[in-house]
Order: C-alpha cells, then sequence, then structure tokens
C-alpha cells in the first residue's frame, strides 16, 4: 500500500499528538473545582505539599490516567472497527458494541447482583461481543452479505433497541437507576487505582490484538478476495481484530460507562493527518483520543464549576457536529 504522507511527517504528527496528550493530562490535573498553583502541582506530585493542594491532586491523578486510558481504547477500538467493517460511519457506539456492553453490566447488576468492577468488566467484554456478533448476523443477511450500509443501518437499530432495554430494566429499580444514572452517561469521575489496576490489563491486551492486526487491517482495505489473494487469511484477521475491538471497548465501557463519538472523531482526523496505513493510524488514534478524552473532562470541569458536566456530555457536542458532517462528505455504497 503506497503511503500517503512521508514517514517523518507522520512521526512528526505522532509526536504532535503525544505532546497534546501530555498537555491535556497535566491541565487535567492542574484544572478542576479547585484552581491550584504550580507550586500546588509539583508538591502535590512529589508529595512535598500537604494539605488541600495535595488532596486534589491526589485525587486528580488517578482520574486523569483513566481518562487518558478510555480516549487511547475507544479511540483505537473505533479505528479498528471502521477498518475490518470498511464503513467510515463505524464507531463502538453506532455499531451497537457500547450498548450491548452497557446492556450487558445493567443486566448483570439488576438480575444477577454484580457488585464488584473485575465483574463488570468480564460482564461488559461479553455484552459488546454479543452485541458485535449480533450487528454482523444482522448485517449479513439478505443479497450481498454484510456490506458496509446494512452494517451501519444494523447498528443503528441495534443501538436502539439495546438503549430502550435499558430504560426498560432501570426504570422500576429504582435502586439500580439511582447507582447508575451517572454511568449512564459516561464520566471518570469515579476513578481510582483499584478501577485502573483491574481494567489495566484488559486493555493492554486488547491493544497488542488489535496492533498485531494493523498490517492485516491494511490487507483487508483492498477488498476481501484481493486479500485473500495476497495471501490475507481474511477470517482470521477480522476475527482476531474485532475481539482486540471489542476488548478495548467493553473494559473502557465498564470502567467510565457509555462514552460515544470519540471512537468515530479520532480515527478521521488521525486518518487527514498521517493517512491510511494502520500501523501509524492505531497508535495516532490512541493518542488523539486520549488527548481529546482528557481534554473534553478538563472542559467540563471548568465551565460548571464548582459542579461538573459528564464527559459524555462533552464528547457528544463535539462529535455530534462531526458525525453531520461526515455523514454529508461520504458516500456510502452497498457493495
Amino acid at each position: 500500500m503506497r503511503a500517503r504522507h512521508p514517514a517523518p511527517v507522520r512521526a512528526s504528527w505522532l509526536l504532535v499528538a503525544l505532546l497534546l496528550a501530555l498537555a491535556a493530562a497535566l491541565a487535567s490535573i492542574a484544572f478542576g473545582a479547585r484552581v491550584i498553583g504550580w507550586d500546588d502541582l509539583v508538591g502535590g506530585l512529589t508529595g512535598t505539599a500537604d494539605g488541600v493542594a495535595q488532596a486534589a491532586v491526589e485525587k486528580r491523578v488517578p482520574r486523569t490516567l483513566l481518562a487518558l486510558l478510555v480516549g487511547a481504547a475507544l479511540g483505537v477500538s473505533g479505528a479498528v472497527l471502521q477498518g475490518v467493517t470498511r464503513n467510515p460511519l463505524a464507531d463502538p457506539w453506532i455499531l451497537g458494541v457500547t450498548p450491548g456492553a452497557s446492556l450487558a453490566v445493567v443486566s448483570g447488576i439488576a438480575f444477577f447482583g454484580l457488585a464488584s468492577p473485575a465483574s463488570y468488566v468480564w460482564v461488559a467484554i461479553a455484552g459488546s461481543a454479543v452485541a458485535a456478533l449480533f450487528v454482523y448476523a444482522v448485517g449479513s443477511m439478505g443479497r450481498g452479505g454484510a456490506t458496509p450500509l446494512k452494517l451501519a443501518l444494523a447498528g443503528a437499530a441495534s443501538t436502539a433497541a439495546f438503549t430502550s432495554l435499558i430504560s426498560a430494566i432501570l426504570l422500576p429499580r429504582i435502586d439500580v437507576m439511582t447507582q447508575f444514572r451517572f454511568w449512564q452517561i459516561g464520566g471518570v469521575g469515579g476513578a481510582s487505582w483499584a478501577k485502573l489496576s483491574q481494567v489495566l490489563p484488559f486493555l493492554v491486551v486488547g491493544a497488542l490484538v488489535c496492533l498485531v492486526c494493523a498490517r492485516g487491517l491494511n490487507t483487508l482495505a483492498l477488498g476481501d478476495d484481493l486479500a485473500a489473494g495476497l495471501g490475507e487469511q481474511v477470517a482470521r484477521t477480522r476475527v482476531l481484530a474485532t475481539l482486540g475491538a471489542v476488548t478495548l471497548c467493553g473494559a473502557a465501557t465498564a470502567v467510565a460507562g457509555p462514552i460515544a463519538f470519540v471512537g468515530l472523531v479520532v480515527p478521521h482526523v488521525c486518518r487527514l493527518l498521517l493517512g491510511v496505513d494502520h500501523r501509524w493510524l492505531l497508535p495516532s488514534s490512541a493518542m488523539v483520543g486520549a488527548a481529546l478524552l482528557t481534554t473534553a473532562d478538563v472542559v467540563g470541569r471548568v465551565v460548571a464549576r464548582p459542579e461538573e458536566v459528564d464527559v459524555g456530555i462533552v464528547t457528544a457536542f463535539v462529535g455530534a457536529p462531526v458525525f453531520i458532517w461526515i455523514v454529508r462528505r461520504t458516500k456510502v455504497r452497498a457493495l
């Protein structure tokens, strides 16, 4: 596959994305309901400051790390799903993967008494996988098989159905609704070191699986027939890549709630800057996704100070206009 941009240009943009993620992380630690100075920030990070400033910094560090990890996971998951389906409108939310994870977690809590964050992760990943299989099965029906348009339509219909089922489960259960009404919006305010330690192995495994499939995703972009002719095992690559994306999405949803549009917006931005080679696209999507979600969390904390706007609401404000722009500029044809 011919490179769209020279390697030095791609490396430069990758460095810029890394710097943006680091800047967003620093802003996330520095800004919040309480404004702290540079000395307090340094003191809190090094443990040499006492009092309220140190407590604020210590509380924001795991929140910042969680925002970075969840944003990176959603960015990579979106890029992989778009590559697997060859659909620029693919996204963990639009394809029903994120709502499937949400439905599984809510069902587990309401009907099976799940309480530990570790169990949420397993259930969310299982729900994401079942939702992905369901959407693919529905999109494969009829003439032509699983075309990009049919997958998008099946995903949109499944998302609506899963969301309705979640509401149907929560409405009669006041206890569950109260516990998870903020989780449904999506946010990282409940971050803790325990949550990070429980979700990190799943995110690492999912990311490694996706990165291993990067070269195969480049071949899939040529079409299944041509990819098979070039020696690519199409089915295996598609299954492994989807499994990695589902793991990332499920784990991120379990720990932060359903957050929409990050997986849609981030890969499009990265393609404009670095081209379509997934060996560059996936790392850049991780960094830009981390920067985007962390920045959205900072904005949500600053604009409503001393209260907070959940990050899922902020990303919706950013993602909805971008989604409309993508739809207007993209011609999706049934093959």
